[in-house]
């Protein structure tokens, strides 16, 4: 009706509402430090009677802290262009001052032992993560113990890297808090930084073909049922000839009285009672891998057993898993979706996506050890560990990976394979697979994992795996 209209873009009011309700004392304490101050009430309401005789179409009522905006920003705002001007010399006084933090911390660990160095560093660190956070001390802070899990996120990382640049005068990359994951880490690269310790050049190896370097499995890594929980046990198992195939778990929530029905056209049953299972896939340490309990949960259980494999199958070939950050390491993992998590009631947002996905599996393993070589994950049905395998000996070959860790893995945490196969009446009564024989009656369904580490061979003979 060609009527006048304001528009108002609000800046933070202390009155909790849908979009300020999630914020607690320290990220209303961090935005303050970055200029953006809360308004009360009487203030706001306050401004909006001023904007409604104010000839403007456009205002945006808010409490900035000036000083505060300045010190921060790189760049002023577009917004706020007209009330904060960036000083002329900005780049030259951060520069200045980055000299001086470098030289005044630098000279403050010049002649202590590394540990006494490392000790100063991490104070620092742990002192900036206490004061970013606003909700712990420092003294309480674990050294080892993941940003994430403390409490980061992407804007608190931003603003600890901001906070470490101005102390260190180093030049920090914004992914600082994510290359280095945990204080005691990212103390030890700030030491590095400090000390001007030359970076391990790592060097493209030489392509080798088939015939010049053969790949040696130097360590390996499994979990099968019946038990079977190492190579021995499983070299026991072949030599005993156990059967290790049993009933439906009774400890993964299925409905086993509604779950086995004999007529092939059942809905939501299937016509056996029959299959491999892991004993104990629900168990998992998560402190021990850096992992917070409520991803830990979000986790598919093939993601846990995967981290597990690959942590002892390098310590059965002798390497330290802790050893292998920033190494020319690739991860291929055979893993196929199983529909764990699909219907969690925990509170599990934000971790529930990653916690299913398939293409996930091969990163965390990757994440977690810090690891810099190629990390797959495949999915072609049964063939997935074999490819998975066929793919990192190729790696290792070109010269693309220096080691690979190579298997897969499968854990049932629904029935509905076997409820599906029943439909195609593809699945055998009593779950065994009987390959090439006349009794072939259909195909059984087991689970485990196994993981290889892989290395060319003239590696394995030169470095004594």
């Amino acid at each position: 009706h060609g009527l006048p209209a304001i528009s108002l873009g609000w800046g933070l009011w202390d009155q909790a509402s849908a979009m300020t309700g999630g914020l607690d004392a320290a990220d209303l304490a961090r935005l303050g430090r970055e200029g953006v101050l809360a308004l009360s009430t009487a203030e706001a309401l306050e401004l909006f009677d001023t904007a409604m005789i104010v000839d403007e179409p456009f205002l945006a009522p808010a409490r900035i802290d000036l000083t505060a905006l300045r010190a921060h920003a790189v760049a002023v705002p577009p917004m706020f262009s007209d009330l904060a001007s960036a000083p002329t010399r900005r780049q030259v006084d951060d520069s200045v001052a980055a000299a001086k933090s470098k030289s005044a911390l630098a000279h403050r660990l010049h002649g202590l032992p590394e540990a006494e160095q490392h000790a100063v560093l991490l104070g620092l660190v742990r002192l900036h993560i206490a004061t970013v956070l606003g909700n712990i001390t420092p003294e309480a802070i674990d050294p080892d113990k993941a940003f994430q899990d403390l409490g980061f996120d992407s804007l608190t990382a931003v603003e600890m890297r901001n906070r470490l640049k101005s102390a260190t005068g180093l030049s920090l990359s914004p992914t600082l808090i994510f290359d280095y994951p945990t204080p005691n880490r990212l103390a030890s690269y700030i030491r590095t930084e400090l000390a001007g310790l030359p970076q391990e050049i790592k060097h493209t190896p030489a392509v080798r073909t088939t015939s010049e370097d053969p790949i040696a499995i130097v360590g390996m890594a499994c979990r099968y049922p019946g038990g079977v929980n190492s190579p021995d046990d499983m070299w026991d198992m072949l030599i005993q000839g156990r059967d290790v195939l049993s009933e439906f778990p009774a400890d993964r929530g299925w409905d086993l009285a509604g779950l086995y029905n004999p007529d092939p056209d059942a809905a939501g049953a299937c016509y056996t009672r029959t299959g491999g299972f892991v004993d104990g896939v629900g168990d998992f340490d998560p402190a021990f891998f850096g992992v917070g309990p409520s991803e830990a949960l979000a986790m598919d259980p093939q993601q846990r057993m995967l981290l597990e494999l690959s942590w002892e199958a390098l310590e059965r070939a002798g390497i330290d898993p802790t050893g292998l950050r920033g190494s020319a390491t690739g991860v291929f993992a055979g893993v196929m979706t199983q529909g764990y998590g699909m219907f969690a009631a925990e509170p599990v947002e934000g971790f529930r996506l990653t916690g299913q996905l398939s293409s996930v599996a091969s990163g965390r393993v990757a994440y977690v050890l810090g690891l810099e070589g190629p990390a797959v994950s495949v999915d072609t049905a049964c063939s997935s560990s074999l490819v998975a395998l066929h793919m990192a000996v190729g790696s290792l070959r070109s010269g693309e990976c220096d080691l690979a860790l190579a298997g897969g893995v499968t854990v049932n945490a629904t029935p509905d394979i076997f409820v599906e196969f029943s439909r195609w009446r593809g699945l055998s009564p009593d779950g065994r697979c009987k390959a090439f024989a006349a009794a072939a009656d259909g195909t059984g369904f087991s689970e485990g994992g196994g993981m290889l580490v892989l290395q060319r061979l003239s590696d394995a003979r030169r470095l004594g795996h």
